[in-house]
């Protein structure tokens, strides 16, 4: 019987195509070593057991411990990447610039709120954009590997918030990091994760 290997996929953009937001240098070391790294580990610790077969956010979902961090740290990486186009930036339109209007107050608000969550988040971790059951939208910051999905939440957005994401680029300076990043975001791919339900 053929298990489960997860594989880091290919980004949809050249190394150095978010330059000089994301530099080619950051995409080869928090891309090319820290997520491999990631995969590699969660195929590891999936060989030979109950998980093999399992999809990845179920695992997120119920598992802990090593299994865990590696597991949603593969799914975050991969949901942050993809989140950016070198043609992004600009504002959501569509069910989900509603959404952000509704329980936001502007888009303007939204992203201030957002900002303010990854800077005040001590140490490394997250901060998310979620929707609940109804469409609802939530902003969550988590430690570590956190994830929404152990909420029950969906993720429509996310920004990375470990060192290794902005170091190299931007030193200590967490909140330029934070802000420079919706220039790149690619409004299309995060809209399309939103579920209209209210």
């Amino acid at each position: 019987m053929e298990t489960n290997v997860y594989t880091q996929p290919k980004l949809p953009y050249a190394p150095d195509a978010l330059a000089p937001i994301i530099s080619a240098e950051t995409i080869s070391y928090h891309w090319g070593k820290h997520e491999k790294t990631y995969i590699d580990n969660l195929n590891k610790l999936i060989r030979d057991t109950e998980w093999e077969d399992t999809a990845l956010e179920d695992i997120i979902r119920t598992a802990d411990g090593p299994l865990f961090n590696n597991a949603s740290q593969a799914w975050n990486h991969i949901f942050y990447f993809f989140s950016f186009n070198p043609d992004g930036g600009g504002e959501p339109t569509g069910d989900l610039a509603e959404a952000i209007k509704r329980d936001f107050g502007t888009f303007e608000e939204f992203k201030r709120l957002f900002e303010e969550a990854g800077v005040g988040l001590f140490g490394s971790g997250w901060v998310w954009l979620s929707q609940d059951k109804d469409g609802k939208l939530f902003i969550t910051q988590g430690p570590n590997a956190a994830n929404p999905l152990t909420q029950g939440l969906t993720p429509i957005l996310t920004f990375d918030v470990w060192e290794h994401a902005y170091y190299l680029d931007y030193q200590n300076r967490r909140a330029e990091a934070l802000h420079k990043l919706w220039d790149i975001v690619d409004w299309n791919v995060v809209g399309s994760r939103y579920t209209k339900k209210l």
